[in-house]
């Protein structure tokens, strides 16, 4: 069994730090040790925004993004377009579509995708709340950008069924060829997505 090479306190740092995604046991003492070498710089800063997130993110009442006002930033910026919501699975998907800057539109947070293997049902996400903005006077489309994975197209298919009588267009990103991929490094699945979506040139 191998000894403790530091106290609670540092190993409890380490084992918190270790359940943060992309950092194992070893990534985790790595960025334990540079936090403490760097105490003054590093640590109490980072404790401090840790403390003030804590204090003051909420989860958007109307959307569902994360965010330390509610209605969140995205939500109560008149420059965006009222007309369209842009349906994601998970707050990460909506940042990424904003790091991207490809839509100036609003945005609605599933919570997840269904999943009847893992106990995930239409009452676990935000469905309902969905099609309720879709009803909404202003609202012309609904844009699915949910996960090419089975349960992001089984989620899909299941709200484009909902959102019928909403009177709202309702499309999802396309599939296919990346940009800058190359076909022969590219799955079937892909290339067939592709061609089956081909647009005019």
């Amino acid at each position: 069994m191998p000894t403790a090479v530091a106290g609670p306190e540092i190993e409890r740092l380490i084992q918190l730090l270790a359940r943060l995604p992309g950092l194992g046991p070893r990534s985790a003492r790595r960025a334990a040790l540079h936090l403490i070498k760097k105490r003054e710089q590093l640590m109490a800063p980072l404790a401090a925004a840790i403390q003030t997130a804590f204090d003051r993110i909420s989860i958007c009442r109307v959307c569902g993004n994360i965010d330390s006002q509610n209605p969140c930033t995205v939500c109560t910026d008149p420059r965006r377009d009222p007309s369209v919501i842009v349906v994601v699975a998970d707050v990460a998907d909506l940042w990424a579509l904003e790091r991207a800057s490809a839509i100036n539109a609003r945005y609605h947070v599933l919570g997840g995708t269904l999943s009847p293997l893992d106990g995930v049902g239409p009452q676990d996400l935000a469905i309902d709340a969905l099609v309720s903005r879709a009803h909404e006077e202003a609202v012309k489309e609904v844009i699915l950008a949910l996960n090419a994975t089975v349960d992001g197209q089984t989620t899909a298919h299941y709200i484009t069924d909902l959102l019928h009588e909403a009177g709202v267009k309702v499309t999802r990103l396309a599939h296919g060829v990346p940009v800058g991929g190359e076909l022969d490094y590219l799955d079937e699945g892909t290339l067939a997505a592709a061609i089956r979506q081909r647009t005019p040139f």
